[in-house]
């Protein structure tokens, strides 16, 4: 064998282990996963994560982790893939991570891609929801 081929073995081999360990461990995650601020890059146009008040987060039923820096970034990508989403969070102001069953909009001004859109507490006056700001 090349030590390409090997090297090829060697890494499905790995994913092949993580995809395991995964579904046995008792399921998917249920909480958002650590990002890498200013290293790790969105899943939809590949600038990286750097603003964590406009970030946002998936996870598919098949335990795939999708991280975003815009609101819009999300959803666009959302619309384009039809994932089937096992989590979906929002990080607004400050340190929380908002679900996506309690998350609302409000405009935001500028933001990393230019949705305009903050993420919210789904109670706040004037936020809109979720299916209001997504694509159709």
């Amino acid at each position: 064998m090349t030590r390409r081929i090997v090297v090829a073995v060697v890494l499905l081999g790995l994913a092949a282990a993580v995809a395991l360990t995964v579904r046995s461990s008792g399921g998917l995650p249920d909480q958002p996963q650590p990002i890498a601020w200013d290293r790790e890059t969105c899943a939809h146009c590949h600038m990286h994560i750097g603003e964590p008040r406009h970030a946002v987060q998936l996870i598919t039923t098949d335990g795939a982790v999708e991280s975003f820096d815009d609101v819009g970034c999300a959803l666009r990508w959302i619309a384009d893939h039809h994932p089937a989403i096992h989590r979906l969070w929002f990080h607004g102001e400050g340190d929380a991570w908002i679900p996506a069953d309690r998350v609302g909009f409000v405009a935001a001004g500028a933001t990393p891609m230019g949705s305009g859109l903050l993420a919210v507490d789904a109670e706040t006056p004037g936020a809109r929801s979720l299916a209001e700001v997504s694509p159709r």
